[in-house]
C-alpha cells in the first residue's frame, strides 16, 4: 500500500499521542500568474504536543526543502508522502519549508486561466484529504485546531480564507494577507481561494450578531450571477438555521465562491463555501435547476454546524455530516424558501441515486466500515447523502419533530469543535425523546439493502408485505377520482409495520399508494389494480409528492425488471407532456432513454430512438413557450438525437435560426449539446464546431467543443480520444470528461468495441499512476457496455489483489451491466 493511503488504525494511534495546538501555514502564489511555473513555496508551522518521540506529517508535493523541530534543522526524511520527525519533546514547533504543485484535476490548489481573458483562478479543495497538497499537516479529521494563513499574491487579486483579513500590505505589486485565526477546524475544511473575482458584498444580522455574506464568481460570469437570489436564499437558510438550532452561527463571515472545474457540487469550508460553476446560469434556467441550486446553498450552511462546528473522528461516520446536510437541505428548501416541493425532488431524485447504491455488491451501511482514505473517498455516494437523510427524515417521524430538534442542539452544544462517533449523536436524541434509539440504529444504520413495499389483496384482507423486515412508520394512501376527473387522495392511514407481514383493512379504489408522503426508505411496489390505473391516469394525479413517489415506483421497476420497459417509456412519452413538477419532468425526461438504452434488447432500439426523439421533439413545441418545459425538452432533444438522427436537418435549422418553436432561448450550452448529438451522428464537421467555438470561446465553450469533436462517428476519432485520455496529462478534470463523453456519444460500439481490451489491460496501472480522481473518472466513464460479462469477470478473477478502491469501482460497473444484461433478457419476447 502507498504511504499517501493513510489508514484508520494508524492515523486514530497519532491522534492518542498527539494533540495540535496550531498552524500558521505561508502560502507565496506570486507566481501562479506564469503559466511556466507549476509550483509554489510553502512554510507550514505546526505546535503541538506529543506522547511519542517520532511521528509523521503528510504532506504531497514536488520537495521537501527544510524541516525545523524545536528551533534545530534536521535531516529531511520525506518519501512523498509523509515527512518522518524524530526528537519530540512533550511540547514542540516544526515547522517544514517545501513546495507544491498547482493541479489540474480539482484536488488541492487548483489553477486556472480563463480564455476570455488571461486571468488566472485558484481555489483549494481538499476533502477528504488533499490538504497535504497544499502544506505539510496532521492529515485526519480528528486533530482539529487553530490556522492562521498568510499569502503572498498579486495586488489586484481577491485573496480569501476561512477567517476575515487580519491585515494587508502591498509591496511592488503583490500584497501579503495574513488572517486572522480559525476557530479549531480539521484540515479538509481549510479553504483559500484567489484571484481578479467579481465580488457582491451584504449582511445577515440576527440580533446582536452580525455576519458579512459575499458572492464571488470569475469576472467574465458577473453578468450571469444572479446574486441577488443566492443572498436572498442565503438569508432564508440563516433565519431557518438561528431558529431551529439555537446555536449562533459559529464562524465570522459567509463567503460563497463559484469555482471553475470543480469536482463537487460544493463544499462546506467554514466562512469560505466552494460551488461549482455549473450554478451560474448562461442562460434561462429552469425552476428545478434553481431549486437544485438552492438545496446546495443549504445543505452547504447546514455544514457550519453539522460537520465544521461538529465533526466525525473518522470517515466511518461521514454520515454525521452528509445525511444531514442532504436532509436539511431539502427540508429549509420546503419550509423557508420559495421551493415549497423540494420534498418531491428529493423523492424522485436523491432517493433514486440511494436505492441505485444500495442495490449494489459494494453497498454498505450509513455507519460505514472505512479502514483507509480510498474507501473514504469512493463513499461520498448515495448511501452516505440520500439514503442517510431518508432515514434521518424518517427517524423525525418516529421520535417526533420536536425531539428531533432538541437532540441536535443537546449534540451541538455537548460537542462543539470537538469530534463525535455514532453513540454521540444516538445518546442526545435519546435524551431528548425518551426513546432508547439503539435498535433503531441497528436496523437503520448498521444494515444495508432497501426494503421493497407491496399491497397483496386477498378478497377484503389486505396485507402490506416487505421483502426485508425493518420497522417503518409510514402512511397508506387511498385515492380516487372526484368529479372533475382528478386523482385525490379520499383517505391517509399512518401505521407502524415492522413485520414480513402486515394486515390491515383498505377499502378498494382506483390507486392506493403505500409510503403516502414519503416518510419511510423503501422501494414501493404498486398492485395490479393501481398499475392499471396510473397507466391510463397517471397525469391525473394532482399531488406532486404523489405523483412523484408513483414515478419512482414506476422507474424502480423497470429497473428490477418486473415492470416491462417498453411499458415504462410509452408512459414516459404519453404523460411527460403534461407533467408540471419540472423536477420529476427532467427525472422522466432522463429515465426514459436509459430504459431504452439499457433495459430494452438490442434488436428494439432503434425503433424506440426513433420513437422517443419523436415524442420529445412533439413535446418542445407543445411546451409553452419560453417555458422550464420548453427548456427541458429541448435538452432532451439533444439527447435523443445522438442516437437517432432523423431529425438532424430540422436541429441544423434551429442552430440556424429557422423552424425553432416560439420562446425557445437558444443559451450557449444548449446549442452546444444540439451540435455535439449533430457530429455523434455525422451530420456536423470539424468547421461546424470551429465556428460554434468562435461564436462560444470560452472555458465552457472550450470543454463542450473537445466533447463535440471526440463525438464524431470515425475510427481515427475515437482513436485520438482513447489516446488523449490515458496519455494526455495536461487534460484537465472538466476536459477529461469532455473527452471520454465525446467517445461514448452515438452508443456506436461499432467504434468504442475495439478498445474493451485494452481498457482492462491499463486499469492497474492508471490506478497506480494517476491521482485518485482521475483514475476514477477513467475507470468508470471507460468501462465497456459490451454484451457479456466475460471480459470483467476475467479480470475480477486475475486482480483479486488489485487496490480495494479499484475492485469496488470495477465491481459496481460490472453489476450495472449485469442488471442491463439481465433485465434485457427479461423484457425479450
Amino acid at each position: 500500500m502507498s504511504s499517501a493511503n493513510l489508514t484508520r488504525s494508524e492515523t486514530a494511534a497519532r491522534a492518542r499521542a498527539v494533540d495540535v495546538h496550531s498552524y500558521e501555514v505561508e502560502l507565496d502564489l506570486r507566481g501562479a500568474v506564469d503559466p511556466q511555473r507549476t509550483n509554489f513555496p510553502v512554510v507550514t508551522t505546526i505546535e503541538f504536543t506529543s506522547s511519542t518521540d517520532e511521528t509523521w506529517i503528510d504532506f504531497l508535493g514536488d520537495s521537501v526543502e527544510s524541516v525545523t523541530v524545536n528551533g534545530e534543522s534536521v535531516p529531511v526524511v520525506y518519501d512523498g508522502a509523509r515527512i518522518t520527525i524524530g526528537g519530540l519533546r512533550e511540547i514542540n514547533v516544526v515547522s517544514v519549508a517545501a513546495t507544491g504543485r498547482y493541479s489540474r484535476s480539482g484536488e488541492g490548489l487548483h489553477r486556472f486561466v480563463d480564455p476570455v481573458d488571461g486571468e488566472t483562478y485558484l481555489y483549494t479543495q481538499y476533502e477528504p484529504a488533499d490538504a497535504r497538497r497544499v502544506f505539510a499537516c496532521f492529515e485526519q479529521p480528528d486533530l482539529k485546531a487553530p490556522f492562521t494563513f498568510v499569502v503572498a499574491a498579486p495586488e489586484h487579486w481577491q485573496v480569501l480564507s476561512n477567517q476575515v483579513a487580519e491585515r494587508q500590505r502591498s509591496t511592488e505589486g503583490a500584497q501579503t494577507v495574513t488572517f486572522a485565526p480559525t476557530l479549531p477546524i480539521s484540515t479538509y475544511i481549510t479553504a483559500i481561494v484567489a484571484g481578479p473575482y467579481h465580488r457582491v458584498d451584504a449582511i445577515w444580522t440576527r440580533g446582536d450578531l452580525e455576519v458579512p455574506l459575499g458572492v464571488l464568481c470569475r469576472a467574465s460570469l458577473a453578468e450571469y450571477l444572479d446574486a441577488d437570489e443566492i443572498l436572498e436564499i442565503t438569508a432564508q437558510g440563516m433565519d431557518y438555521y438561528a431558529d431551529h438550532f439555537e446555536f449562533p452561527y459559529p464562524f465570522t463571515k459567509y463567503d460563497q465562491v463559484f469555482v471553475p472545474e470543480y469536482n463537487l457540487g460544493a463544499m462546506e469550508n467554514p466562512g469560505c463555501v466552494t460551488f461549482t460553476e455549473a450554478y451560474v446560469f448562461r442562460g434561462v434556467a429552469t425552476d428545478a435547476q434553481r431549486q437544485g441550486r438552492a438545496n446546495t446553498i443549504l445543505h452547504e450552511m447546514a455544514h457550519m454546524w453539522f460537520g465544521d462546528l461538529v465533526t466525525m473522528k473518522w470517515w466511518d461516520d461521514l454520515w454525521l455530516k452528509e445525511s444531514f446536510a442532504d436532509y436539511m437541505g431539502a427540508l429549509v428548501s420546503a419550509e423557508a424558501t420559495e421551493f415549497r416541493d423540494a420534498w418531491v425532488s428529493f423523492a424522485n431524485r436523491r432517493k433514486a441515486w440511494a436505492y441505485l447504491q444500495d442495490q449494489l455488491p459494494t453497498t454498505h451501511p450509513i455507519v460505514a466500515d472505512i479502514v483507509d482514505l480510498e474507501a473514504a473517498k469512493l463513499n461520498f455516494d448515495g448511501i452516505t447523502y440520500a439514503k442517510g437523510a431518508s432515514v434521518l427524515k424518517q427517524l423525525v417521524a418516529y421520535v417526533g419533530r420536536d425531539a428531533f430538534f432538541d437532540g441536535i442542539r443537546r449534540y451541538f452544544h455537548a460537542h462543539a469543535f470537538g469530534n463525535t462517533t455514532l453513540g454521540d449523536l444516538l445518546s442526545e436524541l435519546s435524551a431528548a425523546s425518551g426513546r432508547d434509539l439503539a435498535e433503531w440504529a441497528r436496523h437503520w444504520l448498521q444494515t444495508t439493502g432497501v426494503t421493497a413495499l407491496s399491497l397483496e389483496r386477498a378478497g377484503d384482507r389486505c396485507e402490506i408485505v416487505q421483502s426485508t423486515p425493518r420497522p417503518h412508520r409510514l402512511a397508506v394512501g387511498i385515492y380516487d377520482f372526484d368529479d372533475a376527473g382528478d386523482l385525490v387522495r379520499t383517505e391517509r392511514r399512518e401505521l407502524d409495520v415492522a413485520e414480513s407481514r402486515t394486515r390491515l383493512d383498505l377499502p378498494d379504489a382506483p390507486l392506493t399508494l403505500l409510503n403516502d408522503d414519503d416518510l419511510t426508505y423503501a422501494k414501493i411496489r404498486l398492485d395490479e389494480h393501481s398499475l392499471a390505473t396510473v397507466d391510463e391516469s397517471l397525469d391525473r394525479v394532482r399531488d406532486p409528492l404523489a405523483r412523484g413517489l408513483v414515478w419512482s415506483a414506476l422507474w424502480n421497476a423497470t429497473r428490477d425488471g418486473e415492470l416491462a420497459a417498453a411499458r415504462y417509456v410509452s408512459m414516459a412519452q404519453r404523460f411527460s407532456p403534461s407533467e408540471e413538477n419540472l423536477a420529476l419532468l427532467a427525472s422522466v425526461l432522463a429515465n426514459a432513454p436509459a430504459a431504452i438504452e439499457h433495459y430494452l434488447p438490442a434488436a428494439e432500439r432503434p425503433s424506440a430512438r426513433a420513437d422517443w426523439l419523436e415524442a420529445v421533439w412533439a413535446g418542445l413545441f407543445a411546451a409553452e413557450p419560453g417555458s422550464g418545459a420548453q427548456l427541458s425538452f429541448a435538452r432532451a432533444l439533444a439527447a435523443a438525437a445522438e442516437t437517432a438522427d432523423h431529425r438532424a436537418a430540422d436541429i441544423r435549422g434551429i442552430l440556424e435560426g429557422i423552424g425553432a418553436p416560439t420562446g425557445l432561448a437558444l443559451d450557449p450550452d444548449l446549442r452546444w449539446a444540439l451540435w455535439t448529438a449533430l457530429s455523434a451522428t455525422g451530420n456536423a464537421d470539424e468547421s461546424d464546431l470551429a465556428e460554434e467555438l468562435r461564436l462560444d470561446d470560452t472555458a465552457t465553450g472550450r470543454t463542450a467543443y473537445l466533447q463535440a469533436q471526440a463525438a464524431r462517428p470515425r475510427a481515427d476519432v475515437k482513436a485520438h480520444a482513447w489516446a488523449s485520455v490515458l496519455a494526455d496529462r495536461t487534460l484537465t478534470n472538466d476536459h477529461l470528461d469532455a473527452v471520454i463523453g465525446g467517445f461514448r456519444a452515438g452508443a456506436r460500439r461499432d467504434l468504442t468495441a475495439p478498445y474493451d481490451a485494452d481498457y482492462f489491460a491499463v486499469l492497474r496501472d492508471t490506478w497506480a499512476d494517476r491521482s485518485i480522481e482521475i483514475a476514477r473518472r477513467i475507470v468508470v466513464g471507460l468501462f465497456p457496455p459490451a454484451d457479456t460479462l466475460d471480459p470483467v469477470d476475467a479480470w475480477l478473477a486475475a486482480n483479486s489483489d488489485a487496490p480495494a478502491a479499484l475492485r469496488r469501482l470495477v465491481v459496481e460497473q460490472r453489476d450495472h451491466l449485469a442488471r442491463d444484461l439481465r433485465v434485457q433478457k427479461l423484457n425479450t419476447p
